[in-house]
């Protein structure tokens, strides 16, 4: 008898119950069907045009290929035996329970890509090389392929003289990271540089060069990217060109060569070398950003300063090698002499690209928060992590974002929540990694620029219903939360954006069961709906520990399909898993 028992527990652990359809999903189906057993084509499309708010213009045709598309799957029915074939209830539940039928965002470009580049936020890694942490890890090609293949569209190369001095070497300078050629980072840029997005890559050199392999380095590009490298019709662009103009293109964004100094040897300007605190990723929500660290950029190799403790200038225009590097320049970048009003001066025939270390834009942003809004509504702001992150954790994306920086450059192997809200923001505009700035940073509405901490109305008002999960039985091994019962899930949604809007919520707790139902609605009201990112997570309570994750994902409020939507979950890499999603609703008032 006593084997009996064990027998029983055993098999309560791996039992999966089929998930019934929600209440309301049983409603429209209902309301839909005219109460009958079965939809039509004809009946689907009423709910995808009133409900899903799809538009009036989808079409019959339409319907029956996602009906054709249900059966096939859910039945393996190769071919319809006849025009009327009609959907079931549970047929009905399945394709909105389908993240590939029923996606919440739009898979495709749709933004207007004519704009110069400083119209766009653009997907930017910063020391793309590294393959962990930023002290002592391997430098490589493979994480710069990965970010192109995620459809990151900046590329940092920080270049350095190998010993020998006769080649040139990429490497994070002044730290143990072991170095890896110039040229295979280059090859390997050139093969996937488009393989996620026609629109162009560009190459930020963070240079450490003499000029005579400043000239190397030209010939190096010249060779590589042949006619994919974009040559800039003068010495300064008045305007940059547009992502459309510059498709299957390469830019080179550095700082010209007579702006170069001597490379410092030891540490520069003494880096802070005490260890910034861990992130707590996945329990409490991530504080706003430390302002008690060190005000000064500490990363000196990615300061545009044009100021160096050793002095000395080596790369005089005089070489013809530093001519030719110079000439294929196309965003130049460079801090010009002086205090922030005098950086953030807007030239009229000359457009430039600026960088500032995270804690630099908090600090201008305090007093000059409405001028780096006006300097990147034509010139390109470039953000960048502080050097003491040295487990290559990042910061919150938005400071950047609300004050027009374009370039808000992450350490994408730093997994956590901040690297979720970057991947949200640019699974935007079908993920081509470019995204439009709202109007009103780029345009001054009656004469006033954008001013970030302005207590403004409500805007939009957005409904989420978390209905149900699904798929964590299959993506996950039966003992991976608990050993002995099925697992304990809550869903955490809330939105991420301008101070105003930020808020997190949670569902009740689901005991022992593989598929959750939940059923609960949220309200956000959103002040400024066009930088808000809609966060979602579910995690799997534990009393012992700490919560265990279950999936999370992030996409632009903007970009949201209304009606009733499959969300696929990713894991903290950002990686989809197969099956995991959520069945939700989303409605805006």
């Amino acid at each position: 008898m006593g084997n009996y028992r064990m027998c029983l527990c055993f098999t309560r652990k791996f039992r999966v119950m089929e998930a019934e359809p929600p209440s309301d999903v049983k409603e429209t189906f209902n309301k839909y069907a005219g109460d009958g057993t079965h939809m039509t084509a004809e009946q689907l499309r009423h709910f995808l045009v009133e409900l899903q708010a799809e538009g009036g213009s989808t079409s019959a045709s339409e319907a029956e290929r996602i009906v054709e598309q249900v059966l096939q799957k859910r039945h393996n029915i190769a071919k319809l035996i006849s025009r009327g074939t009609l959907l079931t209830l549970d047929d009905f539940h399945h394709y909105l329970f389908s993240s590939d039928l029923n996606p919440p965002i739009r898979a495709q470009v749709h933004q207007d890509m004519t704009a110069p580049l400083s119209h766009y936020y653009i997907y930017t890694g910063h020391n793309s090389y590294l393959t962990g942490n930023q002290l002592s890890s391997d430098c490589s090609d493979v994480p710069i392929i990965e970010a192109l293949k995620r459809g990151v569209r900046v590329v940092e190369l920080d270049i350095w003289p190998n010993s020998e001095k006769d080649n040139v070497h990429v490497l994070h300078g002044r730290t143990l990271t072991t170095p890896v050629e110039l040229i295979k980072c280059l090859k390997s840029i050139k093969e996937h540089a488009f393989s996620e997005s026609p629109y162009p890559v560009i190459i930020t050199l963070e240079d450490h060069l003499t000029p005579d392999l400043q000239a190397k380095v030209a010939q190096m590009l010249i060779e590589t990217f042949e006619d994919m490298l974009f040559y800039p019709e003068s010495e300064f662009l008045k305007e940059f060109p547009s992502p459309e103009q510059l498709k299957y293109r390469i830019i080179i964004s550095t700082k010209p060569p007579r702006e170069y100094l001597k490379a410092q040897n030891g540490n520069g300007r003494g880096d802070d070398l005490h260890m910034s605190e861990e992130e707590d990723l996945w329990g409490k929500e991530p504080s706003e950003l430390n302002t008690d660290e060190r005000e000064e950029d500490d990363d000196t190799s990615d300061s545009d300063s044009s100021e160096d403790n050793n002095g000395g200038n080596i790369g005089g225009l005089s070489s013809p090698g530093a001519r030719e590097y110079k000439h294929l320049i196309a965003i130049h970048a460079g801090k010009p002499k002086g205090g922030l009003k005098e950086v953030l001066k807007i030239e009229l025939n000359k457009v430039r690209r600026l960088s500032l270390s995270e804690q630099a834009l908090e600090k201008a942003a305090e007093s000059y928060g409405t001028d780096i809004v006006r300097f990147t509504q034509k010139n390109i702001l470039r953000v960048y992590p502080k050097g003491t992150r040295f487990n290559s954790s990042n910061y919150k994306p938005l400071i950047g974002w609300m004050h027009g920086a374009q370039m808000v450059a992450f350490n994408m192997q730093g997994y956590g929540r901040s690297l979720w809200l970057m991947q949200g923001m640019f699974r935007a505009n079908g993920g081509c990694g470019y995204v439009k700035k709202p109007d009103f940073v780029m345009k001054n509405l009656d004469n006033q620029v954008f001013y970030p901490k302005a207590n403004l109305p409500v805007k939009k008002t957005l409904k989420v219903k978390v209905y149900m999960g699904d798929g964590w039985h299959l993506d996950f091994k039966h003992t991976h939360f608990d050993l002995y019962s099925p697992p304990d899930f809550y869903t955490r949604v809330g939105i991420a954006g301008v101070p105003a809007d930020e808020i997190m919520k949670q569902t009740k707790k689901k005991e022992d069961i593989w598929t959750p139902s939940w059923e609960e609605e949220f309200t956000f009201q959103l002040k400024v709906p066009e930088l808000a990112l809609l966060r979602v997570e579910v995690h799997e309570h534990d009393l012992s520990e700490k919560d265990d994750f279950g999936g999370q994902t992030c996409f632009p409020i903007s970009e949201l399909k209304q009606g009733i939507r499959a969300v696929p979950l990713f894991d903290r890499k950002g990686n989809k898993y197969n099956t995991i999603r959520l069945l939700m609703r989303f409605h805006f008032i």
